[in-house]
């Protein structure tokens, strides 16, 4: 059974949320602040995190980033505007998808089985034997580990899944919609921001440069690739 944590000040919203996830597969925390949801996930093995930014006390933008600090569990924003800004915003502190208000509950048990099955083969000894090194990265994906220069790097289930996906493809170029297609299992359609910040978040954890990667490179127009080499190329 998979722990969940809703967290919305809107009680309605919570409850409709803990509907759609009822049925025996998942067992349903829930939080009306982002400081609740924090002593929750300080406390509670939680495995996926449905957050919503506009919250009193602390909002869902300052609770994910003190969340991260601790934690790579899937988080799923709820935001009630449609902007492209606050969706990236999410992004960028760690965020992991999002929701627009008011959402369809199909898609929210969709997007939650997507994160749940990232996270679990993330954290699980999975079938593959593959041990990938190019240049100073290594991923050991039967361990789910990313090593630079011998050292530990941390990182979500969808930037491991996009990393993986670019390492078992040295020299590829894959669009923003393949790549989202294929971490995702979702349509690629209008995705090329959510990728472009999962990107920039690799590279700032892999790269002594990311403002010029030496490993994940930007074929313009095209999408992006892993160096095969590790030297750019």
């Amino acid at each position: 059974m998979y722990r969940i944590l809703i967290c919305d000040d809107e009680k309605d919203i919570v409850d409709a949320l803990k509907i759609y996830l009822s049925g025996g597969e998942y067992q349903v925390y829930t939080a009306y602040t982002g400081r609740e949801a924090l002593e929750i996930v300080r406390k509670e093995d939680i495995q996926l995190i449905l957050m919503d930014i506009m919250m009193p006390e602390m909002d869902g933008i300052a609770a994910t980033a003190k969340i991260r600090e601790e934690s790579n569990v899937p988080i799923i924003l709820l935001t009630a505007k449609s902007e492209v800004s606050d969706k990236i915003l999410g992004l960028n502190i760690g965020a992991d998808d999002y929701i627009t208000k008011p959402f369809d509950p199909m898609e929210v048990l969709a997007r939650v089985r997507s994160q749940l099955r990232r996270f679990t083969a993330l954290g699980s000894q999975g079938a593959s034997e593959d041990v990938i090194t190019i240049g100073a990265v290594t991923l050991d994906d039967p361990a789910k580990t990313v090593c630079v220069d011998g050292e530990v790097v941390a990182l979500t289930p969808s930037e491991y899944g996009i990393l993986r996906l670019l390492m078992r493809n040295p020299g590829k170029v894959f669009s923003s919609a393949k790549i989202y297609e294929a971490v995702w299992n979702e349509t690629g359609t209008g995705s090329e921001s959510a990728v472009a910040v999962h990107i920039r978040h690799l590279r700032e954890k892999i790269e002594i440069n990311p403002s010029e990667p030496r490993y994940i490179k930007v074929v313009w127009g095209q999408g992006y690739k892993f160096a095969a080499t590790g030297r750019g190329e």
